[in-house]
């Protein structure tokens, strides 16, 4: 088995080149962050934030888990990363934006739509992570059903981002830091494919495609 090797060997290249060329800042992110972004993400392995928005090391406090989802405060028993890491954020390093970051062809969002994770004996963890989404699902399934030409994987994609965006604001330092103009939430979605990206509308509640001269 060779990928570990690999990662090795990258870090070899990462060491001789892009440290080297960034010593400065890397010296500089040695005392402490200060990042003004947060990015809730997914994990899947084809979409990294920091490359899809060109940043630069510490620039992003950035959160992974399958489907880039925010579960809502009452959901949350005992410990819990993404509350953590919210709270570390906002109270602690005092982000000035939070991202939930959605991708087209999204393989949680595909297996939820399949079914894959009704089974809570197939997978119990993520059976119950992916039920943060199950209404939004019901309701995408409702609609095809009614509609064939719903693209039941574009609008459920769009439907986590709303509602982690809407489970944001149950967290109370989120939403008081939003009143206080404090804070600014955002939804955007990445397309794998064609390498476009939308960014959430706030007054229409439609997601926009960001122009690019190519």
């Amino acid at each position: 088995m060779p990928e570990f090797k690999a990662l090795v060997d990258g870090y070899r290249r990462f060491r001789l080149g892009s440290y080297r060329e960034q010593r400065e800042r890397y010296d500089q992110l040695s005392q402490g962050q200060a990042p003004k972004i947060m990015i809730v993400a997914c994990s899947d392995s084809r979409v990294d934030p920091a490359r899809v928005f060109d940043a630069a090391p510490g620039q992003m406090f950035v959160l992974r888990n399958i489907a880039n989802l925010v579960p809502p405060l009452s959901a949350i028993q005992g410990q819990s990363s993404v509350a953590a890491a919210l709270e570390y954020a906002v109270t602690g390093i005092a982000v000035h934006h939070i991202v939930v970051f959605g991708h087209a062809r999204c393989g949680g969002i595909q297996a939820a739509l399949a079914g894959d994770f009704d089974n809570p004996v197939a997978g119990r963890h993520v059976h119950a992570w992916m039920e943060f989404i199950a209404p939004a699902r019901d309701a995408v399934r409702a609609a095809c059903a009614l509609s064939p030409d719903v693209d039941a994987q574009r609008a459920l994609e769009q439907a986590g981002v709303r509602l982690s965006l809407d489970n944001l604001r149950t967290y109370p330092f989120v939403k008081e830091a939003e009143d206080a103009g404090k804070i600014m939430l955002h939804g955007v979605i990445f397309d794998i494919g064609d390498g476009a990206l939308k960014v959430l509308d706030k007054a229409t509640g439609q997601f926009r495609q960001v122009p690019v001269e190519l």
